[in-house]
């Protein structure tokens, strides 16, 4: 790969969207194509300075810091690839949007990061769209195969608040899911230990196990059909697979789960035109990160779900 010198020393004055990072991070994202063996070598010799002074490699920098990077051997960034038809979807997707965050009605079958054999998701997507955006991380996630509203934070202040919202349930989830079975409950509080574990291939997958982090999730009946059940589900934790796990545990698998569900279902289901999971985050309310304001987020069943439930509703 070419590489670029640069012969200069460089002078990076840290805004709001890197207070708070810790200094290895934010180089990371800055000196692209460097090693992070290389970035610790250059804060741990003292090349690299802060207002002048030596620093550790888990500094959290702070708003108005002044770095001293010195010239360093960087490789030359790759040309980006025109985006692919699930990444072209991306544009047009915004719910919601102010100073400090964006909401997104995020497609089924794109991640929300890079990583793992995917060379760009939503997050990536949007920073390369949006070059002038300073600052933008995911505020939380959502399943590859799930579609709905995906919050990301433009404020390094926002993100906090956020994450602290979603840590202590101050954001209210709501997702919409349809089941395989008859669901008997109008209202059905669902608690159960969530074990994460490693595949012999080394895909991540979740079970119920005694001992394993608390879970919990509300349940609500939308609609009855002949062979499936319409559900809201309501996150009242936040862990991964929730939904999927809870449901196939009770026996009422997600129709087109492709790691918890009745595949010899989902192959039939996928000749009567359900190509995907049926799991769908639609609403989302929380206080405004900066204003306190309350906020409500709503994202509307894709048309692939729209038109299933509705030749579910005319075979009933």
């Amino acid at each position: 790969m070419p590489e670029i010198i640069k012969e200069s020393v460089n002078w990076v004055t840290v805004d709001e969207g890197g207070a708070g990072q810790r200094i290895d991070n934010f180089l990371v994202k800055i000196l692209k194509g460097v090693p992070k063996s290389r970035i610790y070598r250059l804060v741990r010799s003292g090349e690299l300075r802060v207002n002048s002074k030596r620093v550790d490699v888990d500094y959290r920098l702070q708003e108005g810091d002044r770095l001293r990077i010195p010239p360093i051997r960087t490789a030359q960034p790759a040309m980006e690839k025109p985006a692919g038809p699930v990444e072209a979807r991306l544009a047009g997707c915004v719910l919601y949007e102010d100073d400090a965050l964006v909401a997104l009605a995020k497609p089924s079958g794109m991640a929300v990061h890079g990583g793992s054999g995917i060379s760009r998701g939503v997050v990536e997507q949007l920073r390369l769209e949006r070059p002038e955006a300073k600052f933008l991380e995911l505020v939380h996630r959502l399943d590859k195969e799930t579609s709905g509203v995906l919050l990301l934070a433009k404020k390094r202040s926002a993100l906090v608040k956020l994450h602290q919202m979603m840590r202590e349930g101050g954001a209210d989830k709501r997702y919409l899911t349809l089941v395989k079975g008859a669901w008997r409950n109008e209202k059905q509080h669902v608690k159960l230990p969530l074990h994460k574990f490693l595949t012999e291939s080394g895909e991540r997958r979740v079970t119920v196990k005694e001992g394993g982090q608390a879970s919990h999730t509300v349940f609500r009946l939308v609609k009855k059909f002949n062979e499936f059940s319409l559900l809201e589900a309501e996150l009242k934790t936040g862990r991964t697979h929730q939904i999927r796990v809870h449901l196939a545990h009770l026996g009422f698998p997600i129709a087109g789960d492709d790691k918890y569900g009745d595949f010899p279902l989902n192959k039939e289901l996928q000749k009567r035109g359900l190509k995907r999971m049926f799991l769908h985050a639609f609403r989302l309310a929380f206080p405004h990160p900066l204003t306190g304001a309350p906020l409500v987020v709503e994202a509307p069943l894709p048309a692939e779900l729209e038109k299933f439930v509705a030749a579910l509703e005319s075979a009933s």
